[in-house]
């Protein structure tokens, strides 16, 4: 009994590990982004906004909307045109599907490559996870929301809603931003992660 008790506790210290490096993560990834939008040449803020910038806001930290998801990889596909808030045309490539669940929903996301970015070697890692969820146009911009991601070694990534954040549409005109595909509409809210800026 002795054993199984000390196990528990092993399994809960790890567990409470875990958390705290991905409350840490995701507190750094937040401070990074104001400290982009504070500098000139990196924020997408008009000069006058910047000048008024006090800090982005962020939905409370839930790690409930960190998750694990199977990432399927779906080769040979065909690169597609994906619409822009301008009105021009980008195109991504899908790389795979990632599977998941959030409080017993069953859930699906496409990770896309860009087409573009693909000629660059330092992106021939990157996965592009364009997303709307039903708090779009209330509590978070009206265009959905992006996370990065890195392709993966094996058949499972992590999915960190917290990271979540807006396209630069959502602060200033003049941008060319990816509309997120049909498939990649949530009939859920995702209420971590970046919310709205101001009425953009």
């Amino acid at each position: 009994m002795k054993h199984f008790l000390f196990f528990i506790v092993l399994i809960t210290c790890s567990l409470s590990a875990q958390n705290s490096d991905a409350t840490k993560d995701i507190k750094a990834h937040q401070k990074e982004q104001n400290t982009q939008f504070r500098t000139k040449g990196k924020s997408p803020l008009t000069e006058a906004d910047r000048k008024h910038f006090k800090g982005l806001e962020f939905f409370k930290i839930n790690l409930n909307y960190r998750v694990k998801a199977v990432f399927i990889r779906t080769p040979n596909e065909e690169a597609f045109a994906v619409g822009t808030s301008s009105g021009k045309t980008k195109f991504l490539i899908k790389y795979g599907e990632l599977n998941f669940s959030i409080k017993g929903e069953n859930l699906t996301l496409a990770v896309y490559q860009s087409q573009r970015l693909l000629t660059n070697p330092i992106y021939k890692d990157y996965l592009f996870l364009p997303f709307n969820d039903l708090t779009n146009g209330d509590t978070t911009y009206g265009g959905g929301r992006f996370i990065d991601l890195t392709i993966p070694s094996g058949n499972t990534i992590v999915i960190d809603f917290n990271m979540a954040y807006n396209p630069y549409c959502a602060y200033s005109d003049g941008w060319n931003c990816t509309i997120p595909p049909v498939e990649n509409n949530l009939e859920i809210e995702i209420p971590v992660g970046v919310k709205k800026y101001k009425n953009h």
